[in-house]
């Protein structure tokens, strides 16, 4: 929801170099963090990239930012 990440595609290669396609889908968890300015929490879908970033920018911000681009929290 914070960084809209979206699974990358590429290619399996076997032993003997024959190419399949594959999926490289992100790390997605499932995370409630308590919005003090709303008194309530509120349940966020992230990539591990996207916590990292609410660790260093705060929720507040975050969620912020994920209004801006329209995403409903």
């Amino acid at each position: 929801m914070l960084t809209g990440t979206k699974p990358g595609f590429g290619k399996r290669v076997s032993h003997s170099h024959r190419r399949t396609n594959r999926r490289f889908d992100p790390n997605i968890q499932t995370k409630r963090y308590f919005l003090p300015s709303e008194r309530r929490t509120v349940k966020l879908k992230l990539s591990a990239r996207g916590m990292k970033t609410i660790d260093k920018i705060g929720i507040e911000a975050a969620v912020r930012r994920m209004r801006a681009r329209g995403v409903k929290v």
